[in-house]
């Protein structure tokens, strides 16, 4: 029969052990070529008409940290034994839920709409990549990555860009990431 004091104890060992490495950062299945030595992220374009313009600068550098804190590769500028390219293709935002009128009356008493407000917005991004393996040709791809974050249709994109982007940003380059290195 287990005591409550070792109940405590093996319930905080199991609490310690889970905080040891947040769930996106366990690399099991990771298969890095025991050849592959270097790894190069050119700078992502921006070829999306909306957004903020730093959006390709603040995704290459993003990218490049993640590689950088979760591999034993060398970053360099171009020519890395594996290589990342691309463009952040597109930056949308779309109402995901039905819309709603709000309603007053004009100055005769009449009734009148004034203001259609979508309940619900999306922010969607879409990074195009190209992933050269220079060890294994098998394992190069071009592919779109797409991720978004939604947002209450009464606040403005302004207010919650910052965290939209952060959130959706987080998201892309851990598949990214896993498509690269970890072949999921």
């Amino acid at each position: 029969m287990i005591r409550p004091n070792q109940l405590v104890f093996i319930l905080g060992l199991l609490l310690l052990a889970s905080c040891a490495a947040p769930p996106s950062l366990s690399f099991n299945g990771m298969s890095i070529h025991p050849d592959v030595k270097t790894i190069s992220v050119a700078p992502f374009a921006t070829d999306a008409p909306t957004g903020p313009p730093t959006l390709g600068p603040d995704f290459t550098e993003r990218l490049r940290n993640y590689y950088r804190q979760n591999t034993r590769l060398a970053l360099i500028p171009d020519n890395g034994d594996m290589q990342v390219e691309g463009a952040i293709a597109s930056y949308e935002v779309t109402p995901v839920a039905a819309l709603a009128s709000q309603q007053g009356r004009d100055a005769s008493g009449n009734p009148q709409t004034l203001q259609q407000i979508a309940g619900q917005q999306r922010l969607t991004i879409v990074v195009q990549v190209q992933f050269t393996h220079g060890i294994e040709p098998d394992k190069d791809f071009k592919q779109d990555f797409s991720f978004y974050a939604d947002f209450d249709g009464n606040q403005s994109l302004q207010a919650v860009e910052s965290r939209l982007i952060d959130d959706i940003f987080k998201q892309l380059i851990l598949e990214i990431f896993n498509k690269t290195v970890a072949d999921w």
